[in-house]
């Protein structure tokens, strides 16, 4: 067989199977970053208390949706449950809605997978969850979409939404990701996500508040439960927000507040960060752009800092499901990742995000072994010397508490209050095949 028709034969990765680059790696410094932490030590008693309000609207009977997302919040199932709780105590009748868009690959299986994975399950919520991609059109936005809203949740009495308050990974504006985005885009499932998403990125921030308010006015939406994450992925504050005040200053005064807790690098400028894994558990694009600076839609700039040379991703977290989305914000991936990777599910999200979603499941260089990978990111960051190499190892983008950090930031770290040693310098090591050794975070 000739040469050229022997690679083809092998595929389009396995011709590069035999490739690999060598660099000199960095030793790595366990490095620990503090952070304010104002935490909530009782989610179930502080939602349970916020919803106090809704005492008097709560009839015995009324049977009562309440949403659960996609996101990796830490007290999701905790929150929810004591909500189904407060409600069944006034005599109503809770049950759970996924309210997801188009995760999960769109299909009622995979949102129920997607909860599952993170904790929501009819036993430890202590409610049935109804799941469905049906919708029910409640209106249309001038200049917008036909508004969708999930029939299980249209055809309840009441809704009540829950979800995390936090800087959108796509866009600014006074209202960003919350309850806002859960009523305007969760709720709306596949057809509703997709028809927001089309008209693009920069829309969003006029379009969420405008189509959530639409939504309330359609349908009784009791009001929701904010959660408030601090830097350490801690809940630090639950509040209800009335549903009129939904999508307006109420929320634009959590969001500032959940500003102020964020987590980010310590760090103005790397050559290199590896990223351990991603999913749409971590962000809703896989790596969170805020802590990466990337943001790789059209039309929308990068935020100034940090400013990275390179980036590598190693894995796709089990509880994405497949869904790589935020591969595309990687410079460098292991073939591994390819073969974790659902591109099904990943284009379907893609797709419904419209132009937020199509250059961030671009693939990178894909190349055989986490050794490879991470030594062509050292390579080509511009870096001549590999001793100045500005490298840092993470988990992930949520967990920011604990890097591993190149010796040539020693003095940064040493100079910066919130930065703590926590052991001597190791080296970046690999296993037999290349794979970068596991560490502890």
């Amino acid at each position: 067989m000739p040469k050229l028709e022997a690679r083809r034969a092998l595929g389009p990765f396995e011709a590069v199977r035999e490739l690999g680059y060598i660099a000199p790696f960095p030793s790595l410094l366990p490095v620990r970053q503090v952070f304010r932490s104002l935490t909530e030590d009782d989610p179930a008693g502080a939602a349970k208390r916020e919803l106090a309000p809704l005492t008097a609207s709560v009839r015995p009977g009324m049977r009562v949706a309440i949403t659960a997302g996609s996101r990796g919040i830490r007290d999701l199932a905790l929150v929810v449950r004591a909500a189904g709780e407060f409600l069944r105590a006034l005599g109503a009748e809770p049950f759970v809605v996924p309210a997801m868009g188009s995760h999960g690959g769109a299909t009622v299986a995979g949102q129920l997978q997607v909860l599952a994975h993170l904790g929501v399950t009819e036993d430890s919520v202590s409610m049935p969850i109804l799941a469905t991609m049906d919708t029910v059109i409640v209106g249309r936005c001038e200049d917008g979409p036909t508004i969708h809203v999930d029939s299980h949740a249209a055809k309840a009495d009441a809704i009540l939404l829950v979800n995390r308050v936090k800087p959108h990974t796509d866009f600014r504006g006074p209202v960003e990701s919350g309850l806002a985005k859960i009523c305007a885009v969760g709720l709306g499932n596949q057809r509703g996500a997709q028809g927001i998403h089309a008209y693009g990125a920069s829309a969003l921030a006029r379009l969420i508040p405008e189509i959530a308010k639409q939504v309330i006015a359609s349908v009784n939406v009791l009001g929701g439960l904010a959660i408030i994450e601090n830097a350490l992925d801690l809940t630090a504050r639950i509040t209800f927000v009335p549903g009129p005040d939904i999508g307006g200053a109420a929320e634009a005064a959590l969001l500032e507040e959940a500003y102020s807790l964020m987590g980010g690098l310590p760090f103005e400028e790397l050559d290199v960060l590896v990223v351990d894994e991603l999913g749409k558990d971590k962000s809703g694009s896989g790596m969170d752009t805020n802590v990466i600076g990337r943001s790789k839609i059209w039309g929308v700039t990068d935020s100034r800092r940090p400013r990275i040379a390179t980036i590598t991703v190693h894995a796709v977290s089990p509880a994405a499901e497949g869904n790589g989305l935020g591969i595309g914000l990687a410079d460098f991936i292991p073939f591994r990742v390819l073969e974790q990777v659902d591109l099904s599910a990943m284009y379907v999200n893609a797709m419904t995000a419209g132009n937020s979603g199509t250059q961030r499941v671009q693939i990178p260089i894909a190349l055989p072994t986490d050794r490879d990978v991470v030594a062509a990111a050292i390579l080509t960051c511009g870096r001549p010397d590999s001793d100045d190499v500005r490298l840092v190892r993470i988990h992930d983008t949520l967990d920011l508490s604990h890097l591993l950090v190149s010796e040539s930031l020693r003095a940064t770290v040493e100079a910066a209050p919130g930065l703590i040693i926590e052991g001597e310098p190791g080296p970046m090591s690999f296993d037999e095949f290349g794979n970068l050794a596991a560490h502890v975070y």
